[in-house]
């Protein structure tokens, strides 16, 4: 029977390609999206797959999606945790709005979204959770202090549930990207963007359908040794020690 897999923010850039190679895995897909309805009908048309609209920053709407996908799709097996937003800003002027916002939706939402399918994961015996995390929650980064906390707090949850489901057959791991070759990225200025690959060694930008491969395999039954890990894709950009 082909397992159920659900992509938070699975419409679009890193997520529509996770998705993309799931479906690709032979994966029955729900993808969920947070505002861009016509992105998200393009992608369920494309890849043949389920969309459904929350905000993962909220637990009622997570429980409502959540139980929605197990009545249409059956138990899900595999869950990418890849929604994220940013608002970046100096922090010693940055609002209270701008830092609940993305801790709620960076953060908040791994509650929000993991704690209803942990049990039925455990009860079964199988789960891959993958959390998508990044170079900059791994490092910091100036401007990005709310992301930054946000994305270095997955890591720690990653490592802990790891630890407490690991007899039960879930794993929990964290792919944490640089720099990906994404709309969001082609936004930034040329020169901007020059500078920023400048310090990559590997002298390029990544590719989303690379950070999907990474995710496609700890999803496999051939990763069910790794749990707890985080994969560092960023070029050499950062290597975390």
């Amino acid at each position: 029977m082909a397992r159920v897999a659900l992509v938070t923010g699975g419409t679009r850039g890193i997520g529509k390609a996770i998705s993309a190679r799931l479906k690709a895995d032979g994966c029955v897909v729900a993808a969920n999206y947070a505002g861009n309805a016509e992105a998200a009908e393009a992608t369920a048309k494309e890849l043949g797959i389920k969309v459904l609209k929350w905000d993962v920053g909220d637990e009622a709407q997570c429980a409502a999606g959540i139980a929605k996908v197990v009545a249409d799709l059956g138990p899900v097996d595999i869950l990418v945790n890849n929604a994220g937003i940013t608002r970046d800003g100096a922090f010693h002027k940055m609002s209270a709005e701008k830092w609940r916002e993305v801790i709620r939706v960076d953060l908040d939402s791994l509650f929000y979204m993991t704690r209803p399918l942990i049990e039925s994961m455990r009860e079964r015996g199988f789960g891959r959770i993958v959390n998508i995390s990044s170079i900059n929650g791994q490092k910091g980064q100036v401007g990005q202090v709310n992301y930054s906390t946000a994305k270095a707090g997955m890591i720690g949850f990653t490592k802990a549930l790891a630890q407490e489901n690991a007899s039960k057959g879930v794993t929990v791991n964290c792919v944490a990207p640089g720099y990906i070759d994404t709309d969001m990225v082609a936004a930034v200025p040329e020169d901007v963007l020059k500078k920023i690959i400048a310090t990559i060694p590997v002298g390029r930008l990544g590719k989303a359908a690379e950070i999907a491969h990474a995710v496609s395999f700890l999803a496999s039954d051939g990763a069910a040794f790794m749990t707890g890990a985080t994969l560092t894709m960023n070029g050499a950009q950062y290597i975390a020690g």
